[in-house]
Formats: C-alpha cells, sequence, structure tokens
C-alpha cells in the first residue's frame, strides 16, 4: 500500500482554531493563498485560490519575491506531526518482523519537509525524489540521495539508484523545499507552473519506471485530500491509466461531501470518515 500525502496531511495533530503563524504549523493551501493575498494586496476576491493568488504575485512581483516567501515558509520552524512520525516508524516494524521488503514509497504533493524530518529523528535513511523545473525549461525529477547527493534522472526508464528493500523513498510530485539553499526550491504552484506541468508530458511518464512499477500493483491510502484538490485527480488519472487493474484503495476524510463520495466511489476508493488524529492512533494502537 502506498500512502499519498495532501495537504490536510500537515493539518493532522493541530489544535482546532489554532494560528498556523503562532503556533508553529504549517499553514494550510487557503491560509498560504490568504497570507500572500494579504500581503501582495491580490486585487480579486477568490483570496484562498492558492493557484490564482500565487499566480498573481508572480506576476506583480516576479517569481524570486514567490518563491522567496515560500521559502521562508515551508524552511520555518514546525516539526513533524504523529502521522509523519508513524509513517517514519514502519520501516523499523517491518525490519523486526523479518520482511524481505522493508522500506516503502511514499507519495506527497506537499513542499515541506516535515516528513523528512520525521525520518531523520527515527534514524531510517530515505531517498527523496522530487520535480524540479526552471522557467521555460522542460520539467524533470531529481534523487536526492541519503548521502545529500543530488541526481538529475535522465533516462526513467534505466534509473535504478533505490533500494526499496531497505530503504524508503519519498516522491514529491509536486516540488519541494530546500532547506538549506533557497535557489534549490521547485515549486508548481502557479496556473502557469501548472499549465507547463500538465501539458509537455503525462507526469507518470517523466517518474522513475522503478517507481511507475510499485504504483501500477499497489493500493493507495490517500491521506489530507479532498476532491476539490483538482490537481490530484489529474496525477491520479496519469498512475492509474498505467494500471492493467484497478487495486481497491482507501481515503482517511472527514465528514465527506457527496461529490468526494461519488468520485471515490467511481475509483473504488473506499473513505474511511474519521480525522486523521483519530485513524493515526487506531492504527498505531493496533500496531502495538
Amino acid at each position: 500500500m502506498i500512502p499519498f500525502l495532501g495537504a490536510g496531511a500537515n493539518l493532522c495533530e493541530r489544535p482546532e482554531g489554532s494560528s498556523w503563524q503562532e503556533s508553529g504549523f504549517l499553514p494550510s493551501g487557503a491560509e498560504l493563498a490568504t497570507h500572500l493575498a494579504e500581503s501582495y494586496a491580490y486585487p480579486g476576491q477568490d483570496t484562498q485560490n492558492l493557484l490564482r493568488v500565487a499566480q498573481y504575485v508572480d506576476l506583480a512581483a516576479g517569481d524570486a519575491a514567490l518563491f522567496d516567501e515560500l521559502h521562508a515558509i515551508f524552511a520555518g520552524a514546525y516539526g513533524p506531526n504523529k502521522l509523519h512520525r508513524l509513517l517514519a516508524e514502519i520501516p523499523s516494524r517491518l525490519r523486526a518482523q523479518g520482511r524481505d521488503v522493508c522500506g516503502q514509497l511514499v507519495i506527497t504533493t506537499n513542499y515541506d519537509d516535515a516528513l523528512e524530518r520525521a525520518f531523520a529523528d527515527a534514524g531510517e535513511e530515505l531517498d527523496v525524489v522530487y520535480y524540479a523545473a526552471e522557467r521555460d525549461e522542460p520539467g524533470r525529477f531529481v534523487h536526492l540521495r541519503p548521502d545529500g547527493e543530488r541526481l538529475e534522472i535522465q533516462d526513467r526508464a534505466d534509473y535504478r539508484e533505490f533500494a526499496l528493500e531497505q530503504r524508503s523513498v519519498l516522491l514529491k510530485v509536486h516540488g519541494a523545499v530546500d532547506r538549506a539553499d533557497f535557489e534549490g526550491d521547485s515549486y508548481v504552484i502557479t496556473e502557469d507552473h501548472y499549465i507547463d506541468y500538465l501539458a509537455r508530458e503525462s507526469i507518470a511518464r517523466l517518474m522513475p519506471t522503478y517507481l511507475m512499477a510499485r504504483m501500477r500493483s499497489s493500493h493507495f491510502l490517500f491521506l489530507g485530500y479532498g476532491m476539490q484538490d483538482w490537481n490530484l485527480r489529474v496525477i491520479l488519472r496519469s498512475i492509474w491509466a498505467e494500471q492493467a487493474r484497478r487495486f481497491t484503495s482507501w481515503a482517511i476524510q472527514r465528514a465527506p461531501d457527496d461529490i468526494d463520495r461519488r468520485f471515490w466511489e467511481r475509483h473504488q476508493v473506499e473513505i474511511l470518515d474519521q480525522p486523521l488524529e483519530e485513524w493515526v492512533d487506531a492504527l498505531r494502537a493496533e500496531l502495538a
């Protein structure tokens, strides 16, 4: 099973009504959009539309200003939550059971490094594969090895620098913050970014074949997603198109509306209507 983390995964364990800027938590997509809209006097009414607001900041102040704002947020002082820590514990649990494959493939559309920090705290090595693109240049995936070396994946079919038998892989399909060097940041966040991202080539045809092979034969566990995240639907279409047979998957989603339910049901995704915090606690108790 492949965990697939959305922006809502970062809201796990956050006290209701708390401010992300004051409490040391990452913002939701809507909160990030509102922050950018206020900082750059966004003239529209849709101040929670992140793609639109980010597009305005890019046009009004330039991509350097936008990326500086994003770096300051995603390289800030926040820690992993209980969901991140649970995922980081799984390899050691599998190792203790004598499993042949102890690493896991985790996918996220988030830019932050909270999950990476959870793996580091757990003493687990982690390969990070993230999408990167320069302005007006074709996108590609970059492999950040546990030793810190960065390798551009040029031949996706033959790239085999992973070891899922021993360590996990985190696939960041919308880019990533580079905490040590802001020039290494990459974000798919504006309308133009998404157009470039989706129009040039199927994202599944840019990912390493080794990882796509795992996706073609796996169940998915969606954590922190709602179907208003239409960009997720585009990625899923690309991935599921590669599957010869559809595997049943699950979504942990609190109080999904009728549209969400119909979408998940169409794609054989079972909904577990439960807050992420409660699901994490229940799973941890089951594993104890």
